[in-house]
């Protein structure tokens, strides 16, 4: 068998680059295809984990997954060959021609051989090393995957009498839509925890007003049906905040708190995010600067704080850096903000960046410590983001909490097209927060509303009372950034989804609602919902209060919210929802092409192939992979 490199599927952009078209233009959307299928032993058909499929001969390709599964998205339209190699087998090439916004089935079937492996080198990280049975040991693999993602327990339907009011804090984090991403691509379903709907929604830009008037974001709603049950409406309330151009950011004092443990080494992660911050120090100014602190057995400061003038120093400082040690992140956390308080920009913008797979091990490690020691630190006016890398031991868990109570904002950058997404394109969001502690509540009109759920957002939860306590920590909202949240509500006299219960002994059984009397009118009798928003300037301790009524009336619903209908359609599928109704992937794929509309940068586009590639590959009749240790289910 020839030389060969092994890396990961979606953890490196190297076929991103090569052959792949996500995030490109309109035009290569037209011109790409899909490549998935199966690859089985030919004696016993028993699949083949971690075969390494490659396309036209190149030496980097992706791996097969549990059950044999791989998946070639955005492969160029025309003829080409597959090629499928591991220990033990015969090599086997595939012919297969690729139609545009097709996919191409490629079953293959391999032919055991006797096991040579003289001149074979293997580098990076490969998705079950633990299950390959190697005379060698390879360095970076991880034996078992220990990802670990917070339990989600789905928003039900709730009564108006019960509860009339719904208060959440907003959430601008985009991590899980590029995670989820990264499964597919794969050839896996991502676990059901993995799938956070409003992070899904988020992920999309939309297009929305101008933002005008007092406040740094504008509020817009609408009401249509709801598409997997036409009886229920569909309520998307949006928050929009004013874009700002790069030039015209305040400076920014700089922090990037890298780790370079020992699990950063393969491909996928401290590789990745030397690229990653390069994109971003491209973007920098004069009157920026950047200081790099990094950690692994000890943190340090490898970059004291550095005009964004002198990108070369800055540089050549990241490319310097190579993994190795434990994680002693809770050290490199502190370093990094004495480091940013020392150099802080009055009226600028102080932030922590951190870029870790999350996989902290020594010293303060446990969430809760975490969160209490950034809690603490945000308090001198410093933000914090985090960027996470990798598979295999990835920390999703403990990197939205540290995200959330750091008054930032938390991506998952899985190859280059999304750090430039993030680092680039979505700079000033990124970066620049122009209203912190953001909550909204929502009234509904007991007259014009039964019930009611919020899709999404259920580590987001608030109490009621919570909106109007300014000591409640809440999301951030930055320069550009957009907020969706959809609520699907219950008319009056429509009835309400409700598992069977016994009836009850002590009071008197109440009538179904389409027996109900109708409500009484009100003066509010023509409202649907009441929305109430609560935030703070970056550096205030006040709230302010902005206050928008929704009619009740239904309308035909806009490109965007169709699309985004779609996404959180397919988000309810990967999560096996009860509430998804006899929803299918060909009924997203097609709302989801009703709401393309203008996709100048392709992601509307990317996210119809996910989806294709999920019915073509049957991802829904597979079991979502389990992670421990830290998974709680």
């Amino acid at each position: 068998m020839r030389a060969m490199t092994i890396v990961r599927n979606a953890a490196t952009a190297a076929l991103t680059l090569l052959f792949l078209g996500l995030a490109g233009t309109a035009h290569a959307q037209e011109q790409t295809g899909t490549i998935a299928g199966v690859v089985t032993d030919a004696a016993n058909g028993q699949t083949i984990e971690s075969a390494l499929v490659t396309l036209d001969g190149a030496e980097t390709g992706v791996l097969t997954n549990l059950q044999g599964r791989y998946v070639l998205t955005g492969v160029p339209v025309g003829e080409h060959t597959v090629n499928v190699t591991i220990l033990g087998y015969e090599e086997q090439q595939v012919q297969v021609t690729v139609a545009a916004g097709q996919t191409a089935v490629v079953n293959i079937a391999l032919t055991a051989a006797a096991l040579n492996i003289q001149n074979l080198e293997v580098t990076g990280v490969a998705r079950a090393a633990a299950r390959v049975k190697l005379p060698f040991t390879v360095s970076g693999f991880h034996p078992y995957n220990t990802e670990s993602y917070a339990e989600i327990n789905e928003n039900d339907f709730r009564t108006v009498t019960d509860a009339p009011l719904s208060t959440f804090s907003i959430d601008v984090d985009r991590a899980s839509y590029a995670n989820v991403r990264r499964f597919i691509q794969d050839g896996q379903r991502p676990p059901v925890d993995a799938v956070r709907i409003e992070e899904m929604i988020n992920y999309f830009p939309y297009q929305w007003g101008d933002v005008a008037g007092e406040h740094p974001f504008a509020v817009t709603t609408e009401v249509t049906q709801a598409p997997w049950k036409r009886e229920h409406r569909l309520v998307r309330i949006g928050l929009h905040a004013e874009s700002i151009d790069t030039e015209d950011l305040p400076p920014n004092n700089l922090v990037f708190l890298l780790d370079v443990s020992g699990s950063m080494s393969s491909q996928d992660k401290l590789p990745l995010l030397k690229k990653a911050f390069a994109l971003l120090v491209d973007q920098l100014r004069e009157q920026d600067r950047v200081a790099i602190v990094v950690y692994a057995g000890a943190a340090g400061l490898v970059l004291p704080s550095t005009p964004g003038s002198e990108k070369d120093e800055i540089l050549a400082a990241l490319e310097k850096l190579n993994a190795g040690g434990s994680t002693a992140g809770g050290a490199g956390i502190k370093l990094a903000y004495d480091v940013a308080r020392k150099y802080r920009i009055d009226g600028g913008n102080n932030r922590v960046i951190l870029a870790t797979d999350g996989d902290f091990n020594v010293g303060a490690s446990s969430d809760d410590a975490m969160v209490k020691l950034i809690e603490k630190e945000r308090e001198s006016g410093t933000f914090l983001s985090v960027l996470g890398f990798g598979t295999g031991n990835l920390k999703d868990s403990k990197m939205e909490q540290i995200a959330d109570h750091g008054n930032g904002n938390f991506a998952y950058i899985d190859g280059l097209l999304e750090a430039r997404k993030v680092l680039v394109e979505e700079m000033g969001g990124t970066l620049l927060t122009l209203a912190k502690d953001v909550k909204l509540q929502v009234e509904f009109n007991p007259a014009t509303v039964s019930g009611y759920r919020l899709i999404g957002y259920e580590n987001r939860l608030l109490a009621d009372e919570d909106f109007n306590d300014d000591t409640k920590d809440a999301g951030e909202l930055g320069a550009g950034h957009t907020v969706t949240a959809l609520y699907e509500v219950v008319p009056a006299g429509v009835a309400m989804p409700r598992p069977s219960v016994d009836p009850l002994r002590y009071q008197e059984e109440q009538p179904a609602e389409n027996d109900a009397p109708p409500p009484t009118p009100t003066r509010f009798g023509d409202e649907l919902v009441f929305v109430k928003v609560r935030y703070k300037d970056p550096d205030g301790d006040t709230s302010k209060l902005l206050e928008h009524p929704v009619m009740d009336r239904t309308g035909m619903a806009s490109a965007d919210l169709r699309f985004a209908a779609a996404v959180a359609g397919f988000g309810m599928l990967l999560r096996e929802s009860e509430h998804a109704g006899t929803l299918t992937l060909d009924d997203i794929v097609s709302l989801a092409e009703q709401g393309r509309g203008d996709d100048p940068r392709g992601y509307r586009g990317e996210f119809i192939r996910l989806v294709e590639a999920s019915r073509d590959l049957k991802l829904l009749e597979m079991e979502a992979e389990e992670f421990r240790p830290d998974r709680r289910r």
